[in-house]
């Protein structure tokens, strides 16, 4: 599937802040961030989400979120996501500037997903 042009994805953005709904906008690189800026600047953009997931190779590393997180505007909420499946990757992420954790895979694959996230969140609050 091609990419948004631009113009498509400002378009999108204002459509749905008439709407009254948040803009999150999912980058896997430095080229996708400098983009979504570039194009929406911090009004458009109510969240950067950093997917740590490769889609070419599907190699998972919480290092892509680490590099880019400092260049999301702090006006922006920073979302990381994927590969996130251990206390000690939530306090790490959350030390490094990330306000909001998309977690799945991790979850799903338990048989109670709901304990195991509660049981995730407990111990990444007592390692801060």
């Amino acid at each position: 599937m091609a990419a948004l042009a631009d113009a498509e994805l400002k378009h999108l953005s204002e459509v749905a802040h008439g709407f009254s709904l948040d803009v999150l906008v999912e980058v896997h690189s430095d080229e996708e961030l400098d983009r979504a800026l570039d194009v929406l600047g911090t009004e458009g953009a109510d969240a950067i989400g950093i997917n740590n997931r490769d889609l070419r190779s599907f190699e998972v590393s919480l290092e892509t979120s680490l590099r880019l997180v400092e260049r999301i505007p702090a006006s922006v909420v920073r979302v990381t996501e994927s590969g996130l499946a251990k206390p000690e990757d939530l306090a790490t992420l959350r030390k490094a500037g990330f306000g909001a954790f998309l977690i799945g895979e991790s979850l799903v694959r338990q048989p109670d997903p709901g304990k195991a996230l509660e049981a995730l969140l407990a111990k990444a609050v007592t390692k801060r």
